[in-house]
């Protein structure tokens, strides 16, 4: 008589070999290739071989304290937070900077819409591409103003 762990194997491997599909590869005029479960005219059966199931490594847990060696000194991360601290700040006076020149943009646009001529030279305005820059402007202006809020909102998380 047959043990259950063994019939299980068995089912298991026979499952395997009977799950495993033949499949056809095809290409039109165009060269585009087309992969099928079933054949079509011109089409080639690919010997894909047999299955290969590669068990996966054991995972190591590790449950212990991180090593002394990952740690770093209190002088070290106050290097470190300093050095932060003060790229935050750059950034920060740089895009205080872009905000401004956003924004000054912003009321050209506004104050100075864009005049096209026509072949006859006459001008006129463009109601649409005008909206459509403003459009643009005040979302430059929107993105620094954003930017200065995410800096100081880093720099308050700072010790």
């Amino acid at each position: 008589m047959m043990k259950p762990h063994n019939l299980l194997i068995f089912l298991c491997a026979g499952y395997i070999s009977w799950a495993q599909a033949e499949i056809y590869k095809s290409v039109d005029a165009d060269g585009h290739v087309t992969y099928s479960s079933a054949p079509t005219k011109g089409s080639k059966k690919i010997d894909l071989g047999p299955l290969t199931i590669v068990p996966s490594p054991a995972r190591v847990h590790n449950d212990a304290a991180p090593s002394d060696s990952l740690k770093v000194d209190a002088a070290t991360q106050k290097n470190r937070d300093n050095l932060r601290r003060k790229i935050l700040e750059e950034e920060l006076s740089t895009e205080k900077k872009l905000v401004e020149e956003a924004r000054q943009n912003l009321m050209n646009g506004k104050e100075h819409p864009e005049s096209l001529k026509d072949k006859d030279g006459k001008g006129y305005r463009n109601a649409a591409k005008d909206e459509e820059n403003i459009k643009v402007l005040q979302w430059q202006v929107t993105l620094h103003e954003k930017n200065v809020e995410a800096l100081k909102t880093e720099l308050l998380k700072l010790k």
